[in-house]
């Protein structure tokens, strides 16, 4: 078991009796950066920022994006820390002990995937923290990184009101997936995550627990960043088709091989954590119009399972486990979403302008509207 306290926290920044950064040229510091920390994290001079991050050379997030956030913290006058973290902690108690090492920070940023452990955590002892999916530099400063954060979530607000309205939703695939039902608004609302994300890049989980039908797994099935195991990933030489009920993953269908693979991929999982192998839990759609997975995923799938979900052509479910976001995702590649018979998501690609009200949605964020007209489509399969 890998210790992780204490941490080492280490001061980034050297302050004067004024308590005014020493260096504070903000035309030298990335854009990207300084839009997460103004628009999402909402720093404010003299707080204490902690930036959380894996150990150098992991090869998940560059070096380099941690560096760029703190020199952007020291020009807007915050007092910045760090500290590492292991990629992924394997215990709820160690994850506990992390969290008690957050007290006393008024914003936490992490370039870690420890983040997305914590995403759907219940807990008033962690101050506001962000979850960052810019891998690199360049998706920092990209038209990813430097898209209108407060316009995202706009679009994000937009969508939670109109499913959560919705009479009926439709999902379709290419590839034959037919999936259909409403919110079922009985039990507890769909919980979304504790963390903010940086960017924006999908809606409030959809409960499974109010549709029925036929999902088609296409290529691989893929971790959820829940947990950290081996074999993360699970190679598909023919689709294999889920049914579907509810929350009940009622069976697979495909070729006698690939079902059994399946099977025994699900069974192995869930027999590790003690939890429940054929309960779907959710679902959402990506709705970042400039997010990209620019390399081959089949060559580097645990990275691209965890930054490329929030493009308008991936759905995916969470599945293998009762609880959000589960074990095992499962990914629909150009999803057509049909809500109250209107194709919000088209092969694809999000028309967010269909969405009731949301003629005007982009009026105040024109660079939006341009992302959303000429989308990214390049995700890497």
């Amino acid at each position: 078991m890998v210790s992780v306290l204490p941490p080492a926290m280490i001061l980034l920044v050297t302050m004067n009796d004024n308590s005014t950064p020493m260096t504070s040229d903000s035309s030298l510091v990335s854009a990207g950066a300084m839009g997460l920390l103004r628009d999402c994290v909402g720093g404010q001079p003299g707080e204490r920022l902690l930036i959380v991050e894996e150990p150098q050379g992991v090869g998940y997030y560059d070096d380099e994006v941690p560096h760029m956030t703190a020199a952007a913290g020291r020009a807007m006058g915050m007092k910045v820390y760090a500290t590492e973290v292991p990629a992924g902690l394997s215990s709820p108690d160690e994850l506990a002990a992390f969290v008690d090492t957050l007290r006393g920070f008024e914003h936490v940023v992490f370039f870690a995937r420890v983040g997305d452990q914590l995403r759907f955590t219940e807990t008033s002892d962690m101050p506001p923290s962000t979850m960052c999916y810019t891998l690199n530099r360049e998706m920092l400063d990209s038209a990813f990184g430097t898209a209108c954060y407060q316009g995202l979530c706009e679009v994000k607000s937009f969508i939670d009101d109109a499913f959560a309205a919705a009479s009926e939703v439709r999902v379709i695939c290419p590839r034959g997936t037919d999936y259909i039902g409403q919110l079922d608004h009985s039990g507890n609302p769909p919980a979304d995550v504790s963390l903010k994300r940086f960017p924006m890049l999908v809606p409030r989980p959809v409960p499974a627990r109010g549709f029925a039908g036929r999902v088609v797994l296409s290529r691989f099935l893929v971790g959820t960043g829940s947990n950290f195991y081996e074999p993360y990933t699970l190679t598909l030489d023919e689709d294999v088709h889920a049914i579907v009920e509810g929350n009940r993953l009622v069976r697979f269908e495909g070729i006698e091989s690939e079902v059994a693979r399946v099977n025994a991929h699900y069974v192995d999982i869930a027999k590790r954590y003690d939890i429940d192998p054929w309960y779907v839990h959710s679902w959402h759609a990506g709705i970042h119009p400039a997010c990209e997975f620019s390399a081959d995923a089949r060559r580097d799938l645990l990275r691209w399972s965890g930054s490329s979900f929030g493009n308008p052509r991936l759905l995916h479910f969470h599945t293998c486990g009762d609880y959000a976001p589960g074990e095992i995702s499962w990914n629909v590649v150009d999803p057509t979403i049909y809500l109250d018979g209107t194709a919000v998501w088209e092969n694809g690609y999000l028309h967010a302008e269909r969405l009731p009200g949301g003629a005007g949605l982009f009026d105040a964020h024109p660079r939006l509207r341009e992302l959303y007209r000429v989308p990214v489509r390049n995700i890497g399969i």
